[in-house]
């Protein structure tokens, strides 16, 4: 197969959105650019039709290694270690096997995670993950895959789960009665705040984001130590290792929904292993970076969630953990300290961990919804894209404001909010397979058509467990529960999350398939996609309606990637 290699940097007049008409790489179906970004010595290989490099990253270069630990470990550890313990326990059936789910999760995180590490080696001048990897594995239909993850992530981009959890604990910490309406108005303003820390500068809000994901981390290793002194035989706790002694004792009594809700519970907690992934275009020399700094911040997580576990285990009963009205992690610290001041202490710290849970979703999360404005399947391109004029991502999050303040306003408590909080989980269960499954193709169609290999490649069992845990992660919440069709979670059926985040996907398809098809149709159009450039170094693609009859002359003026032609003649 033959097509023209366009091997340097990507021109000023490139830059400008004009082309050369020797920078497109034609493979006769397909067309591809070769652009590079000034974070990176490598080139970003990619079909045409996706958003355009940022040769200069309009929110900077801030991002460094640490930066990328404290942002993956502080969206990893918010409110679930210190809470979710005791479901898993409760679904594992014994301490034994809840240790070894939290293990199990971690093998499942990372071998996604080095899916995500593949992936940024393709595209080191790409920020937004799943927007860049999606859109450039699966190329046909054209913006199928873009317009459905978009409108996907528009709908989802809302962290009204994080915010209320960090309400309920601010009534803790100020040793307040609520009522559900108080609780609402604490949420939002809670997440208010962390909006305004970050809307005026990036650099500052990296920074408060590792400053606070830096407590965390050493939040966790004290617990960690603390309950290592304790198993030790150290402290007041009476008999620290009678959960350890027969430690697979109820394993037998697992159902198949006990297990699935117990793993769902850990695979929740180790969200965000992929967050740093979100800003790659911000960071210098990308790969290098993150193919250390990101496994690293699992681990450490992942160590520190099962020490915090024992620790758990070793200054409580079993029974205690199950039944206790309160969260695992003040019932450690009642047993082992008292419960007055270590009680309060405790608290602040989760109030601050859900806190940097909060900045460290909505500085990645603004870039995926970035990301999507910059392909251009979005309506307001500029509100998207640009960064004015504070150089942040003003519009995502205003976006992402207003769906976490509606949502936190509009389910009433109970039932209604649970089953928020599970539909926003299960589709990242499809689009991880479906990445799993993508870069099986991306290696296919790159290796086809010669281009260089990456900086890293992850290992064929690591892509194939990756499959099988995400296919599984998808299959088995189907199963019903052994308590009834109504015995999960919430009251009504216990997989009407599952429909209806289905259904949410199905409806992005099918808005897909009127604008891009059957509108065009009617109206004796077709799209084509322009290079729009914004103050501050934003650039974007907008889609713009061409009349059939004006096709042929609009193709001879422009390239695939949208961009002027140079000599028109061509």
């Amino acid at each position: 197969m033959g097509f023209s290699l366009f091997k340097t940097k990507t021109s000023p007049a490139e830059s400008e959105g004009r082309s050369d008409n020797d920078s497109i790489i034609d493979t006769g179906s397909l067309q591809y650019t070769a652009e590079g970004g000034q974070n990176s010595s490598k080139l970003t290989y990619q079909e045409a039709s996706g958003a355009p490099i940022e040769v200069t990253s309009p929110l900077g270069y801030s991002v460094g290694s640490m930066t990328v630990v404290f942002l993956n470990l502080s969206k990893m550890i918010g409110t679930g270690v210190f809470s979710t313990p005791s479901s898993v326990l409760g679904g594992a059936g014994s301490v034994g096997l809840s240790l070894f789910y939290w293990t199990i999760g971690y093998l499942m995180a990372h071998s996604t995670l080095s899916v995500y590490l593949e992936f940024a080696s393709y595209y080191p001048s790409r920020s937004g993950s799943e927007v860049v990897y999606l859109e450039q594995a699966y190329l046909r239909p054209k913006y199928f895959f873009p317009t459905v993850f978009a409108m996907q992530t528009v709908l989802f981009s809302f962290s009204s789960s994080n915010a209320v959890v960090l309400a309920q604990y601010l009534f803790k910490l100020a040793e307040a009665e609520s009522t559900d309406w108080k609780l609402k108005g604490v949420a939002v303003a809670s997440y208010t705040v962390a909006v305004l820390f970050l809307v005026f500068d990036t650099k500052w809000s990296l920074r408060l984001a590792n400053a606070i994901g830096l407590v965390k981390l050493v939040t966790l290793i004290f617990l960690g130590v603390s309950g290592l002194v304790v198993l030790g035989g150290h402290t007041a706790v009476q008999d620290p290792t009678r959960n350890f002694r027969d430690a697979f004792a109820g394993s037998s009594s697992v159902s198949v929904y006990g297990a699935t809700n117990a793993l769902v519970k850990v695979m929740f907690s180790y969200m965000g292993y992929e967050n740093a992934f979100n800003v790659v275009n911000e960071v210098k020399n990308p790969i290098k970076t993150l193919r250390w700094s990101a496994p690293a911040s699992l681990i450490i997580t992942a160590t520190l969630y099962i020490l915090a576990n024992i620790a758990y285990f070793s200054a409580a009963t079993k029974d205690e953990i199950l039944n206790s009205d309160v969260v695992a992690a003040s019932l450690f610290f009642e047993n082992v300290f008292g419960s007055n001041g270590a009680s309060r202490a405790l608290n602040f710290l989760i109030c601050l961990s859900a806190f940097g849970n909060l900045l460290a979703v909505l500085i990645g999360q603004s870039r995926m919804l970035r990301e999507c404005g910059r392909q251009g399947v979005l309506p307001f391109t500029k509100f998207w894209t640009s960064t004015r004029p504070f150089n942040t991502p003003l519009g995502p999050y205003l976006l992402k404001w207003g769906l976490t303040v509606l949502m936190i306003l509009a389910p009433p408590a109970g039932d209604a909010f649970n089953f928020v909080v599970d539909l926003s989980i299960y589709p990242t269960n499809i689009f991880n397979l479906l990445l799993s499954t993508g870069l099986l193709l991306t290696r296919h169609r790159r290796a086809k058509l010669s281009f260089p290999k990456p900086e890293y490649r992850a290992w064929n069992l690591a892509v194939c467990f990756s499959i099988l845990a995400n296919l599984y992660m998808i299959v088995a919440p189907w199963y019903p529960p052994s308590t009834g069709a109504n015995g999960g979670d919430v009251s009504f059926w216990y997989a009407t999350y599952l429909v209806v985040g289905i259904g949410v996907i199905t409806g992005c398809g099918v808005y897909y398939w009127v604008w891009i098809k059957v509108l065009p149709r009617f109206g004796g159009y077709v799209f084509r996609q322009t290079v729009l450039q914004l103050e501050g170094g934003a650039v974007a693609h907008r889609l713009v309606k061409v009349p059939v009859v004006q096709v042929g002359e609009w193709d001879r003026e422009h390239d695939a990637a949208g961009r002027v032609r140079r000599d028109v003649s061509k």
